[in-house]
């Protein structure tokens, strides 16, 4: 699509469908098909509301893909209606995903919070944790948002030591995950156990544990990064790489 086009929406885009369409962006092409992200005043009816979250764990990985980036614009469109520096309302700026402001030009792009997460390992065993709003019974690997002036292995070492007290070396990366809850880019690692024991981070950590990777509890799904990591390193521990 020509980048003339960018938030300019077309009606015929969605057929006859009877939207009341308050905001559309443009997200870019599946399968030859033009894609859209729209907010609407009402849902429709004979229409249901599903979450996100639950929409995710039955897409395919494309299809996530286009629903996370969809999240993530009209998260940042609601955001932004006005200047955060002067209060003015904003507007879209033709050609740019970008939203700016009329009185004094402070311009607004689609942002991104990273990450870190760390899966710490020992011998045969994962150090996994809680935060107390997981679902009941699920532990996953550390998790925090990086700080300015920080890099990501600097962010790393200091949210494990804040959750859960331990020191960890030999960081070796695993992949990156869009995630938007609100706009988050999730940065997964693994990393050795180097010393200490667990000391839950009050009020963040609900419950932190060493576990056989042959007995755990039960981890996050395979839709998210997190279920990936803890799956794949558990296999390739068994298989001793």
């Amino acid at each position: 699509m020509p980048e003339a086009d960018l938030g300019v929406f077309r009606p015929q885009a969605l057929g006859e469908l009877p939207l009341h369409v308050m905001q559309a962006h443009y997200l870019g092409r599946l399968d030859g098909v033009d894609c859209w992200t729209v907010s609407l005043e009402a849902i429709p009816s004979g229409w249901r509301a599903v979450s996100l979250r639950s929409a995710m764990q039955e897409m395919s990985a494309e299809l996530m893909s286009l629903a996370v980036r969809a999240a993530q614009i009209i998260e940042w469109d609601r955001a932004h209606r006005y200047c955060g520096v002067c209060g003015t309302p904003t507007v879209l700026v033709p050609a740019e995903r970008c939203r700016s402001c009329p009185t004094c030009k402070h311009p607004v792009y689609p942002r991104l919070s990273p990450a870190m997460m760390a899966l710490v390992w020992r011998g045969k065993e994962l150090l996994l944790a809680r935060s107390p709003g997981f679902t009941p019974g699920v532990y996953s690997a550390l998790a925090g948002f990086v700080e300015a002036g920080e890099s990501l292995e600097e962010c790393v070492y200091r949210e494990v030591a804040e959750e859960v007290g331990v020191r960890v070396n030999n960081l070796r990366y695993y992949g990156s995950q869009s995630w938007p809850f609100p706009h988050s880019l999730m940065v997964a690692y693994t990393a050795e156990w180097q010393e200490g024991e667990i000391v839950p981070q009050a009020g963040e950590i609900e419950d932190a544990q060493w576990f056989s990777i042959d007995a755990l509890p039960n981890i996050p799904p395979r839709f998210s990064i997190a279920g990936h990591l803890i799956r794949d390193t558990v296999t390739a521990m068994r298989e001793g790489a």
